[in-house]
């Protein structure tokens, strides 16, 4: 899935990072994004998190049908202003992505916790996050 094309992420204009980087998405600068202060504003940095996240199981499990992720929690830390460009990236070990392989391959529902930062211009990790995912198979509704 194109987590760029979501009406959401559309809207907001999120892009998908190039393919030759370790970042997943990104969202261009522009002062639409900033605050009162002149930084880009928390929301967007929270945006950017999210559709990291939801890019990163997709790029991770390309070929998982059937289930239906959605956001349960995000825990965030600003860590410094950010400015102009900002990316997301997703530090997950061998080990976790073999453990959601085998969670998604033996279970209708789990969790996942996907850890987040994002990155600005300056190269700089202005903000980490947790987002935890509720992922279920077939309906949300069932």
């Amino acid at each position: 899935m194109d987590v760029s094309q979501l009406p959401f992420n559309h809207y907001i204009g999120l892009e998908l990072a190039s393919q030759e980087s370790d970042f997943l998405v990104t969202l261009p600068d522009d002062p639409k994004y900033t605050n009162h202060v002149g930084t880009v504003h928390a929301s967007a940095l929270l945006a950017v998190a999210e559709a990291g996240s939801a890019a990163f199981l997709s790029k991770q499990f390309p070929t998982v049908t059937g289930f239906i992720p959605v956001v349960r929690q995000l825990e965030a830390k600003f860590r410094k202003p950010a400015r102009g460009r900002v990316w997301a990236r997703c530090k997950v070990t061998p080990q976790e992505i073999a453990q959601l392989t085998s969670d998604l391959a033996t279970r209708t529902r789990m969790f996942a916790s996907i850890p987040v930062e994002v990155v600005d211009d300056a190269g700089t990790v202005v903000m980490s996050a947790i987002v935890e995912w509720f992922i279920s198979q077939g309906n949300l509704n069932s």
